[in-house]
């Protein structure tokens, strides 16, 4: 089970709860011109990036300060040129977020909106490419957590490719919990975060970039800060510097979590994990009277949407703080025409750890004493 020092159990998409030794890894100080720290550790991350996603050669990672989201903004101003135009794949907020962004760098984009319940249809992708030539880049997120969909990457990066599309993959909540070659895939561009599968802490992300088209993309960036390639070009020649402050203790604490991620036997060994503790949650929660917002054919391992209990003594704020008080939180639902709340399994957490909440969840059914009747779509 995981540690028992933590004053509660996150499960969220991200942050997320860490071991005892990854926060260990914080407590002591480093300097950011030194090679212990420059070369022995941010370069050594770079490279184990690079070799957990792909057996290709070609492909280089550059970090970069911030939450996950500074990462999909540095990587869309950056790569994108004046002359592209983006494809965004939107079926859920982040998805969303990858549209919101296009428009306020003013990047030119189709926002295919699909809604929060449905997959991409391939064919139509093809069609949408086929009809405009303009589009250069298409971006999508593989697991969307607003709901917990896995989207359909295979099938979404054939089409891209034989369509001639630069792919750019927001892999945020899946990269290192879900097993993956994007050199196989064609993914030229995979951003993801330390505070997600790779169970970190929060403080910076990183994307995994073709060296080829990255290397295209000298004086594109619309930001300073956010300039992917400058970021990439420091570090490459400064054997692992970043051009302003690092988030060093972050930066630490990620290599422990690496180093952890090995230990546990790699992605795939964390899949299963991931995976047995989702399986083990949908059947403790329907065996409880809940009801998934998602098919199961639909569900990724990183977390789960339930519809709310019909109920109208139900209310989600009291339901949180009793998990709460029992080492328990959870997360709120974000789907807009869906009564919800989410529940992820991510993180230093466990097939033990869900048989408690999941004991935790039938003593806080304050709203009524009848489980059968719990889980109606409201």
């Amino acid at each position: 089970m995981a540690n028992s020092d933590n004053q509660y159990l996150l499960l969220t998409p991200g942050p997320l709860t860490t071991t005892q030794s990854v926060r260990e890894a914080m407590l002591k100080d480093w300097c950011t011109w030194d090679d212990d720290y420059n070369v022995g550790v941010v370069q050594h991350i770079r490279q184990q990036l690079v070799a957990l996603a792909t057996a290709h050669d070609g492909y280089t990672s550059v970090l970069m300060q911030g939450s996950g989201t500074a990462s999909v903004e540095a990587t869309l101003g950056s790569v994108i040129p004046a002359e592209g135009k983006l494809l965004v794949i939107n079926n859920g907020a982040y998805g969303a977020r990858i549209a919101q962004i296009a428009r306020c760098l003013n990047i030119p984009h189709l926002n295919w909106s699909l809604g929060e319940v449905a997959q991409p249809d391939v064919s139509e992708l093809a069609r949408l490419l086929a009809e405009d030539p303009a589009i250069t880049h298409v971006a999508m997120v593989h697991c969307e957590t607003t709901t917990g969909m896995l989207n359909p990457l295979p099938a979404v990066c054939e089409t891209v490719k034989a369509a001639g599309k630069v792919m750019i993959l927001d892999a945020m909540s899946s990269f290192g919990g879900i097993p993956m070659d994007i050199g196989d895939l064609g993914i030229d561009f995979l951003i993801s975060s330390a505070n997600k599968c790779i169970q970190g802490v929060p403080g910076f992300g990183f994307v995994i970039a073709r060296r080829s088209l990255l290397e295209a993309c000298r004086g594109r960036a619309r930001s300073v800060s956010l300039d992917l390639y400058d970021q990439w070009q420091c570090m490459e020649n400064n054997h692992g510097k970043w051009r302003f402050t690092s988030p060093t203790h972050t930066v630490r604490a990620f290599a422990q979590a690496l180093t952890e991620l090995e230990q546990e036997g790699g992605i795939e060994a964390r899949f299963q994990r991931y995976q047995t503790n989702q399986k083990t949650l949908v059947a403790g929660m329907e065996k409880l009277g809940f009801q998934c917002l998602l098919a199961k054919t639909l569900h990724s391992p990183i977390i789960t949407s339930f519809y709310s209990p019909a109920s109208p003594a139900y209310e989600f704020k009291a339901f949180y703080d009793s998990l709460k008080a029992q080492g328990f939180v959870i997360y709120p639902g974000k789907v807009s025409d869906a009564d919800c709340f989410r529940i992820g399994n991510i993180g230093d957490v466990h097939p033990g750890d869900i048989q408690r909440l999941l004991e935790a969840i039938q003593a806080s059914m304050f709203w009524t004493g009848e489980t059968a009747t719990i889980g109606e779509q409201a």
